[in-house]
């Protein structure tokens, strides 16, 4: 029975649980709200889905768990230029960002050669690449 409920848990939840860090309601709930998202919300976002199914929860308790959740690098917190932090389940594997600035619209992707080439750079200037962001910034080509 308890395998069962561990399966069942989100993987923030999971995480949270090997790090040592307590689960109640509202954690748990802002937990899968955050692992079910794949448009890297806000704060605010995530306070307006919360609420949908429990609406006692409010701004501060969202701030002081996505803090935490991040704190414990369980989440991974981004600025894309839009005034606001946005926030992804910490990745199992890297990729970059391509942001589309009309519509907001974020695309997740790795690119290989880019990646090479990062790391090229880094050691044609004399340093070993530990790590990187890339955020690209952009807007829809006209169609034709």
């Amino acid at each position: 029975m308890a395998d069962n409920k561990i399966n069942s848990l989100s993987n923030i939840e999971k995480n949270c649980l090997g790090k040592g860090i307590k689960l109640t309601g509202a954690r748990r709930l802002i937990a899968q709200i955050l692992s079910e998202s794949n448009d890297h919300p806000d704060v605010e976002m995530v306070l307006q889905r919360v609420q949908q199914l429990d609406a006692k929860i409010g701004m501060a308790t969202v701030y002081r768990t996505v803090k935490l959740f991040e704190e414990a690098n369980i989440i991974a917190r981004h600025d894309f230029r839009d005034g606001r932090s946005r926030y992804e389940e910490m990745p199992d594997i890297h990729h970059d960002h391509l942001i589309d600035v009309r519509s907001g619209g974020i695309i997740e992707f790795h690119n290989q050669e880019i990646e090479d080439l990062q790391q090229k750079v880094a050691e044609k200037l004399g340093y070993q690449l530990i790590g990187h962001r890339l955020e690209l910034y952009a807007i829809p080509l006209k169609k034709k």
